[in-house]
């Protein structure tokens, strides 16, 4: 149903009350001091300017008196808060919750996959389906980092045969330096799962010959010039030029087989969808996140799979998830990537509560629980059916979560290296990510946003707390949308070129 609101501020529409058992509502537009508000029939004024997004206390909370929004704790009051107050970041306090675990006490039953819509997609031999058919150049190295992006860019202005999306570079700045052990595997996980992604049609590796991630251990015992991939190396194909030239000629071939290759039906279920969150503001848990679930249960439904990600974003939140969790061993699959990451943060003296930016603050988020809390809500309701690793290989269709830094360049080349064959990333200040071989669609949580950054965003959910339209009405314009990507409609981010990847690196630099 619809928000009870208007667009013009009333009495009634000015403030969101989330839950009955929440103390604080939230600010729809910036309110001013000495407003006289009413909140689900409750009396109350304003005693501060509260920003659109912040909150304000409902009624009298004592010092020490636990904060809720969405019928969950947020914190605790490090003061006596009057009703009309503002109340965020000088007021509440984090506190790292003992929170209670409901564990599944058997397997829940996983629902049978409904009669599902089609997509225009490349269907690739392992049975993973494509949305886009790209020809990628991998750096297996920071030395092969430039060369890599020196191929790809002399592509431009070239008009490439039909069917192929382009040709793309993968640079970063790891492969030396690294110990062998998970932080090597982790990479090496990563760069496998793009060069072997259902987007891209074939691929080419690419090292200096003398660095830690050497690209025989993508080859195996691929023949040098395979049908899918081939290895070069600078210092064996004569320098940055020579492998330009050499590079070329197998993108040649490669060209020529990806534009034989052509869209055909394939069923949503073929769909493994990332859901990520980025630049997030007090609106993403109110109107771009639940519309995302929304879209979420329903890919769930039709046996597709969309994937939830940032452990540091789930953190305060988990329990929320592990009561939805196919059977203990996920839970606890789930529950061991927030024990693990925490561990890594002891390493650094670092917080959870570290994760929340000053936009996001700014954006009226006090603390990671109260962004978590918000940041769930894209998984939707559905089963939680398999907890996955960074990078690791997606083959379950159901509902999921990776473990993800809350990063969202490392995030996203998570998912991707995953398999995901599209991302949906809501945004509340205003995101403008991308990623090389993987549309993403853009789904800004507030109107004004949508506004300011209209060529970066692709729907505008902030069209449900303008009363305009509901969280169900948004999440099948979600999945609308989705379908047409994935058929080969252009996002926001690809239009733009946004091609940003960033494999997350554990580990000491040697």
């Amino acid at each position: 149903m619809l928000l009870d609101i208007a667009r013009l501020p009333t009495a009634e529409n000015s403030a969101l009350h989330l839950h009955p058992e929440d103390n604080v509502a939230i600010a729809r537009v910036p309110i001013a001091p000495g407003t006289e508000l009413r909140v689900d029939g409750v009396s109350v004024k304003a005693l501060d300017a509260i920003p659109a997004g912040h909150k304000l206390a409902l009624r009298a909370i004592r010092a020490g008196e636990v904060v809720e929004r969405y019928g969950q704790a947020i914190g605790r009051a490090k003061q006596a808060i009057e009703p009309g107050r503002h109340v965020h970041t000088h007021n509440l306090a984090f506190e790292e919750l003992a929170l209670v675990y409901e564990f599944p006490a058997g397997d829940l039953p996983v629902p049978a996959a409904k009669e599902s819509p089609t997509f225009l997609g490349y269907q690739r031999e392992d049975g993973r389906a494509g949305t886009r058919n790209y020809i990628a150049v991998v750096a297996a190295s920071n030395c092969a980092a430039h060369t890599a992006e020196l191929i790809a860019r002399s592509y431009d202005g070239e008009t490439l045969p039909p069917n192929v999306d382009g040709v793309v570079a993968f640079p970063h700045g790891e492969g030396c330096g690294h110990a062998f052990g998970p932080d090597v595997d982790q990479l090496r996980r990563t760069l496998a799962g793009v060069l072997a992604h259902p987007n891209v049609s074939a691929a080419v590796i690419l090292g200096l010959g003398c660095e830690v991630n050497q690209i025989d251990h993508y080859l195996g015992s691929a023949a040098p010039a395979s049908r899918r991939l081939v290895g070069l190396t600078l210092q064996e194909s004569g320098g940055t030029r020579g492998t330009i030239d050499a590079s070329r000629r197998e993108i040649a071939r490669f060209l020529v087989q990806a534009s034989a290759e052509s869209r055909v039906p394939v069923p949503a279920s073929k769909l493994v969808l990332g859901l990520n969150c980025g630049g997030s503001d007090s609106f993403s848990g109110i109107t771009a996140n639940p519309a995302l679930g929304y879209c979420s249960d329903r890919l769930a439904e039709l046996g597709g799979t969309p994937v939830l990600a940032e452990t540091t974003e789930i953190f305060g939140a988990e329990h929320l998830l592990v009561r939805r969790a196919r059977n203990r061993q996920v839970a606890e699959k789930l529950l061991g990537c927030i024990k693990n990451y925490k561990q890594y943060l002891n390493r650094f003296a670092g917080s959870f509560d570290d994760n929340p930016s000053p936009g996001n603050k700014e954006g009226g988020l006090t603390n990671i629980l109260e962004k978590s809390l918000g940041a769930v809500a894209k998984g939707g309701t559905s089963p939680l059916i398999e907890v996955y690793d960074y990078a690791e290989r997606i083959n379950s269709p159901g509902f999921a979560f990776m473990n993800t830094p809350g990063y969202d360049p490392v995030s996203l080349t998570g998912l991707a290296a995953g398999g995901c064959n599209l991302i949906a990333f809501t945004t509340g200040r205003g995101s403008a990510i991308g990623f090389p071989t993987i549309p993403v669609i853009k789904i800004a949580t507030n109107s004004n946003t949508y506004r300011r950054m209209t060529a970066n965003m692709d729907i505008n959910a902030g069209s449900i707390s303008d009363g305009e339209r509901t969280v169900q009405q948004v999440g099948r314009e979600i999945f609308d949308l989705m379908l047409a990507v994935a058929s080969g409609r252009r996002t926001c981010a690809e239009v733009l070129g946004h091609k940003e990847f960033v494999p997350w690196r554990i580990g000491p630099v040697l």
